[in-house]
């Protein structure tokens, strides 16, 4: 299979390359950095600009599209609404059209930020009530997709990982500043359910190998607070949790709002692909097996000059 993966330099898109490959998969990327060294064509595009898009088609001819590039810095939708809106809310229209065009598979990554966490423990049945602009233009990039595509497969997710520049997930600021011996603040009152980015992107491959469609929350089915997950790394790894401490998300002078319940539930998912889903555990447990086994390195070695 020839996947066009979009935000291949991005945290889940570079994971995600490298589970591909792993199961024989043929990669084309699109990003705006450069990976010299990756075993992967790799399309140096700018998806804001019109056309580029259908450049990527193109060039590419793939059986299947992931669609992950993303504006997905909170704050940084909040200061740029309109490339917020340009990126998260029309790209994913015109990507899922393109991909309707050639009739191949689409998986467009959305967000579990879609709802208020006013409850938590959200179905796909649930009406979104998105808080901040990021969670905002996500939501209209779901419903372009669903418009122009309605074959495709939209997920949402929240997972962690190991990422080219080191600074992308909540797990690796964590770790980085355990190491330091930094203190830092952990948010007791943000619950979330995370997946290893590495696990999502098994579970995307299974979703475009048995064709499914519509909408799924792809997380771990177990779920937990920052500052618990921050706890459990720490432990994980061996370091003192008492560099976290407790802290309030209202405290933490954010611009964007943030929901304090994305608890959702991921049991449709599970039956369509007939078996359970892997939970933050087993991730965290992953996380720090690809730590000592130099899996950071290997894939930053990809953006290393050639």
């Amino acid at each position: 299979m020839r996947l066009l993966l979009t935000g291949v330099t991005g945290l889940l898109g570079i994971n995600l390359a490298w589970e591909a490959l792993q199961a024989g998969h043929e990669i084309v990327g699109v990003g705006r950095r450069p990976l010299p060294r990756a075993p992967f064509r790799v399309l140096s595009l700018d998806l804001a600009v019109q056309g580029a898009a259908e450049a990527a088609f193109r060039m590419a001819r793939p059986d299947a599209v992931v669609h992950a590039a993303a504006l997905a810095d909170l704050e940084a939708c909040e200061r740029q609404p309109a490339l917020a809106a340009r990126l998260n809310a029309e790209l994913p229209g015109e990507i899922a059209a393109l991909a309707a065009r050639s009739g191949v598979p689409l998986v467009h990554i959305s967000t579990d930020a879609v709802f208020d966490g006013q409850r938590g423990d959200y179905t796909e049945d649930d009406a979104p009530r998105p808080l901040s602009m990021y969670a905002r233009t996500k939501l209209a990039g779901e419903r372009a997709v669903q418009r122009a595509y309605p074959a495709a497969v939209v997920l949402r997710v929240n997972f962690f990982g190991w990422s080219l520049s080191g600074r992308r997930s909540l797990a690796e600021w964590f770790f980085d500043n355990l190491r330091e011996g930094r203190t830092m603040r952990g948010f007791t009152d943000v619950f979330f359910c995370p997946l290893l980015a590495n696990h999502l992107a098994s579970l995307i491959l299974a979703v475009i190998e048995q064709r499914l469609s519509g909408l799924y929350h792809a997380l771990s089915p177990r779920c937990l607070s920052k500052y618990a997950f921050g706890v459990a790394l720490a432990e994980q790894f061996g370091y003192d949790p008492a560099h976290i401490q407790p802290a309030s998300v209202a405290d933490a002078g954010l611009i964007a709002r943030r929901a304090h319940n994305l608890t959702l539930r991921s049991d449709k998912l599970a039956a369509a692909l007939g078996k359970p889903l892997p939970s933050w555990e087993d991730g965290l447990a992953a996380f720090h097996r690809q730590h000592l086994e130099g899996y950071p390195h290997r894939l930053r070695a990809w953006h290393q000059p050639a």
